[in-house]
């Protein structure tokens, strides 16, 4: 006999449970950050509007859900960008009028929202402010008047700016723009810009033609590929999803450090719309 009772078994058993459990937990949290990254990556993801180029229908500090699965997958639509995938996997073309989140040209590595305009083989020319598709004027509907404040480094005509409790907000016009296959939306034009009017545009194999709904305020495929100034034609590739609907908005009044001012300074009304 060496001298190891049952009851020092049993003293001895309970000194592996604390581990057994740290194992337990580091499993779990492994298997759901895996569930995560696999549900981020091939089904839905959240997005921010950081900017004004999609106004009047999509304002800063908008929260959106992004379907991953609407066009098919590349490496675009992986954290990271991680070169996993080679083209596109169960490709899918937008639709005229999507509204899609890519990797922006030419460096192919920041996040961008913009609408879909152009698809492959399209020619694309703006008269006016109005989209020429294909030889044919996109319908444009007057939609009344806006107010809006001035974003830093936005412009604005003098005959539209007003003052309201001591800030200059501008006036701007706003226009109902359909598609064909129906799909319609709101556009704002805040004035005369050279954007305005542009040469023909024939969009290339595998490639889009990407607008701002702020037609006045849009790095878009309007102006060359060149970082702070345009994005060109966008490849199919570059796709990362669809913009589906709202599930957060707020203001930007919120401090982390006052939770209260959580509620205080989220746009209920604007929450769960489909997009």
């Amino acid at each position: 006999m060496d001298g190891t009772t049952p009851q020092h078994l049993a003293d001895a058993a309970p000194a592996q449970a604390p581990r057994s459990e740290w194992r337990q937990t580091i499993g779990f949290l492994l298997k759901l950050a895996i569930i995560f990254t696999a549900l981020r990556s091939f089904a839905f993801a959240p997005f921010m509007i950081p900017s004004a180029s999609m106004m009047p229908g999509l304002l800063v500090g908008d929260y959106l859900i992004v379907s991953k699965f609407s066009y098919g997958w590349s490496r675009h639509s992986l954290p990271f960008s991680v070169p996993i995938l080679s083209g596109r996997a169960f490709a899918a073309l937008p639709a005229r009028g999507d509204i899609a989140v890519f990797k922006a040209p030419p460096l192919n590595r920041q996040d961008y929202i913009k609408r879909v305009i152009g698809l492959p083989g399209d020619t694309i020319q703006i008269r006016g402010g109005q989209i020429i598709l294909n030889g044919v004027a996109v319908p444009q509907q007057a939609a009344g008047d806006g107010i809006a404040p001035i974003a830093p480094g936005e412009g604005c005509p003098a005959a539209m700016q007003l003052s309201r409790g001591g800030i200059v907000q501008c006036r701007y016009r706003r226009f109902r723009e359909t598609m064909p296959g129906g799909k319609t939306y709101i556009v704002m034009d805040r004035g005369t810009t050279a954007a305005d009017d542009t040469a023909l545009f024939t969009v290339p194999a595998g490639h889009l033609f990407m607008m701002g709904d702020n037609r006045d305020n849009s790095a878009d495929s309007r102006f060359p590929a060149v970082p702070g100034q345009g994005i060109g034609y966008v490849p199919v590739d570059n796709l990362v999803g669809r913009a589906q609907f709202l599930f957060f908005s707020t203001d930007g009044s919120a401090s982390w450090l006052l939770p209260w001012t959580w509620v205080s300074a989220a746009r209920w009304h604007r929450i769960g719309g489909a997009l």
